[in-house]
């Protein structure tokens, strides 16, 4: 068995390996976003089993006993897909064993045959029957191991070979691994990215990396660099192919020649490119590198896409892109998705990075760990800025097998996604000053660590920054520094949000302002508009709190011609361990969509500001019962990029205004108007673009909250509290709990507002949907209350 350790063979995001023979048989295409030319499959058949085993044999023994059931599953697939988002017990930590059987059959003639893992949490252990082959520490980077010696050493039958395979995957907590468990997010087990069977030539291209640099003159000087993967030694001379072509497919630079194979990284040619199209977001030109090794008996061929642009972070300034300022206009990421945990499919991957791009975000923060290479090609792609940390997160500093895992992380995350031009600052650590995982917490060997990692970052890639968020003793160590700044949130009031950030930037050389924003629970609302102090305390976690204080940042982010820019946490709700309470248990509610992608309010008010495609929206599309008194002026805003919008109230215009995005709040587009009782439609219209709501607005007043109420509406199941008198208690926010027993399920665990089987009420109500297969009784309860029942069917 040959391992590769910290080099892992295959590309990153947008790097892979093209095998085609002498022969002329042609290598397959593999992939959808950019150049991954592959002789590789993805590892079908697999089968799971929760917990440990007393050995690899019990992967394989006939048995039927509890202990050894295995349930068909499909990879990507993380064992805590469900359980993360469980209101009652804390998700799983512990083993999880995979197998399947593979038919390997190289092409090449003495070639090598990989196992090439895009991701597997937490630390992995790969066996060939009963066989270690390999093992690896690290949720979040990739990693290959070759299994030719033990493909070779099996009988073969009619040419083809069945190799059984076991996985095992463990996310149980240990001191000494990174990320901490005190992390606010989940740990993952299992094979949550793809895993790929992968066929090379005896000698083959390891890796490639182009380094492109933007001249005063404005040319590119572009270097192509390669290390080739040559198990057996081969010493004989190869022929070596360079081409690169343009953003328009026209070759622009073509080179061969004759070398002997070399060890580690080796330059292979330099060339200038005279009118390069620059990367940007407005217009993410990529050009594409081709390396070609061809000895007998095979071919290897590298390709990746690379750009061309040049960035500076102004000491005390703002940021510039290509020699022009652009304000950094940012979001953030975790791999987490409703249903699947971390298992993210590419198309539900696609789905979420263009939801972003749509958002009109120029930059994305990849927390707090290196993220699949399908992320890293969409942001070259879509144009989205990067910032990629590697998950030394909080707890403090362990030991050698602490340290050495964040090195070997670090100097793999810059192997593996160097080459994306999206990329601008490497992440070296995140709210290091937190303690708690260690009975010592020492800053000076916190510092000192944080020194090792940033001349390791500048030495393995010069041309990036290093940045670090809110570790205050080591602001210095790194380019660009974020502090912990959350006005209206966790700080203060939201209206002091430019005097905390002008006092902060004037702290350090380079600042970029990581993590603003606060929790909405989807689907709650108020009638009063608030300016909260410390919000989690005296806040009411509605999305109209949190669309004024967003409205508030991004108005004030305008005005300061000095700033880099900032990037509000978190565009999508998340799974996390630390936060039982929350009106959705156990998830992250800062989202601007919840866990499935469903948009929130606070959506609206980033496009308003970012978007470049008109958009119109009044504000309240979840919002089905609004409430005052009759004749009673309410507000209705407007979340629009145009410049002028008028309010129609029941086919009644209610004026035309012009959109000012200093004038607060939703930049002037808000109008004072009366409701009728009971139903009401409002429609806004922009320059080619409308948007329009119904809902009731109900002026009887409720008294205490007494009884629950369910309703069934197809499959939607919704529990209403009511006064003595049937009246909905729009102000209750009562923790329900739904239950159900016969012939149906709920729909829970998904961790969003509708899908959570205890979740507080969103103005006193709370949806959940059921599955059903004949008759039953649904519940719902909550404390101090009778239990509401529903028969159906």
């Amino acid at each position: 068995m040959k391992r590769l350790s910290r080099r892992a063979f295959l590309q990153t995001a947008s790097t892979a390996i093209v095998a085609g023979t002498l022969l002329g048989k042609p290598a397959s295409y593999f992939g959808d976003t950019s150049a991954k030319f592959v002789h590789s499959e993805r590892i079908t058949g697999w089968e799971y089993r929760r917990g440990g085993l007393g050995g690899p044999w019990e992967a394989w023994r006939k048995a039927n006993d509890d202990a050894n059931v295995w349930t068909k599953v499909e990879v990507p697939h993380c064992f805590n897909a469900m359980d993360a988002v469980d209101p009652d017990v804390p998700y799983y930590q512990g083993p999880g064993w995979y197998r399947t059987r593979l038919s390997v059959k190289n092409i090449f003639p003495a070639g090598r045959t990989l196992l090439h893992f895009e991701g597997a949490g937490q630390k992995t252990e790969v066996f060939i029957h009963t066989d270690k082959v390999g093992s690896h520490v690290g949720g979040y980077d990739e990693f290959t191991i070759d299994i030719t010696d033990q493909v070779n050493s099996r009988p073969k039958i009619l040419e083809q070979t069945e190799i059984p395979i076991a996985v095992m995957c463990d996310n149980s907590r240990d001191l000494e691994m990174i990320p901490s468990n005190l992390s606010d997010f989940n740990l993952y087990g299992g094979l949550y990215r793809y895993v790929n069977l992968v066929y090379v030539p005896a000698l083959s291209v390891e890796r490639m990396h182009v380094v492109p640099e933007l001249l005063p003159n404005g040319k590119a000087k572009v270097t192509v660099r390669a290390r080739l993967y040559n198990p057996t030694g081969i010493k004989d001379e190869v022929e070596l192919e360079v081409k690169v072509t343009s953003p328009d497919k026209e070759v622009i630079h073509y080179e061969t020649s004759r070398l002997n194979p070399w060890t580690g990284t080796r330059d292979l040619t330099t060339f200038v490119i005279d009118s390069p199209s620059l990367w940007s977001p407005k217009k993410p030109s990529l050009y594409l590198c081709f390396v070609t090794v061809a000895k007998e008996p095979g071919i290897s061929k590298a390709a990746t896409h690379f750009g061309v642009r040049s960035f500076e972070f102004v000491k005390n300034g703002p940021f510039k892109l290509n020699g022009e300022r652009l304000l950094i206009r940012g979001t953030q990421r975790h791999e987490d998705h409703a249903g699947v945990g971390a298992a993210m499919t590419e198309d539900l991957m696609r789905k979420e990075m263009q939801l972003i791009k749509d958002l009109g975000a120029n930059f994305i923060r990849l927390g707090h760990f290196q993220q699949s290479r399908t992320i890293l090609d969409l942001c070259d792609e879509l144009g989205l800025l990067v910032w990629e940390e590697i998950p030394w997160c909080r707890g403090g500093l362990g030991g050698e097998r602490y340290k050495e895992q964040a090195r070997r992380m670090l100097r793999n995350m810059i192997d593996q996604h160097r080459n994306h031009p999206s990329v601008i600052i490497w992440g070296l650590g995140n709210e290091n000053d937190w303690p708690g995982d260690f009975e010592t917490f020492d800053k000076d060997k916190i510092r000192a660590f944080m020194i090792e990692l940033n001349t390791l970052a500048h030495a393995l890639d010069p041309s990036r920054k290093t940045a670090i968020r809110r570790c205050d003793f080591c602001k210095d160590v790194v380019d660009v520094y974020s502090p912990s700044i959350w006005s209206g949130w966790y700080q203060g009031k939201y209206t002091e949000y430019k005097t905390r950030v002008q006092t902060e930037m004037k702290k350090v050389d380079h600042f970029l302002h990581m993590e603003w924003g606060g929790d909405s629970h989807a689907r709650r609302h108020s009638e009063i508009e608030q300016v909260f102090a410390r919000a989690p305390q005296d806040g009411d976690w509605s999305e109209t709190y949190i669309c004024d204080l967003f409205d508030w940042h991004l108005k004030e982010q305008e005005t300061m011609p000095e700033l880099t820019g900032s990037a509000q946490w978190i565009f999508k709700d998340f799974a996390t361990t630390l936060r039982p309470g929350n009106p959705v248990p156990r998830v992250n509610q800062k989202g601007l969509v919840e866990r499935d992608l469903t948009l929130k309010e606070g959506y609206f008010v980033f496009q308003s500001y970012w978007a470049e495609k008109p958009m119109v929206h009044i504000y309240g599309h979840t919002w089905p019962v609004r409430w005052g008194e009759p004749d009673e002026a309410k507000l209705v805003k407007v979340y629009s990029n145009c410049e002028k919008v008028e309010l129609f109230v029941n086919g009644v215009s209610a004026g035309v205004k012009k959109r000012n995005s200093q004038d607060f709040p939703a930049a002037g587009l808000r109008w004072l108007v009366k409701f009728k009782p009971w139903e009401n439609v409002v429609r806004a219209v922009g320059k080619n673009v409308s948007d329009e709501i119904r809902f009731v607005y109900q002026t009887e007043k409720w008294g205490k909250p007494a009884k629950l109420v369910l309703k069934v509406s197809n499959s939607v199941v919704e529990a209403q509290l009511v006064d003595a008198k049937g009246v909905l208690c729009l102000d209750a926010r009562n923790v329900v709990r739904f239950g159900i027993a016969g012939d149906g399920r709920l729909i829970d665990n998904l961790g969003t507002s509708t899908t959570s089987r205890k979740v507080e009420l969103y103005n006193g109500r709370a949806e959940i949907s059921v599955e059903s297969k004949g008759k039953f009784v649904l519940s719902v309860s909550a404390d101090a209350l009778p239990t509401a029942f529903l028969n159906h069917g």
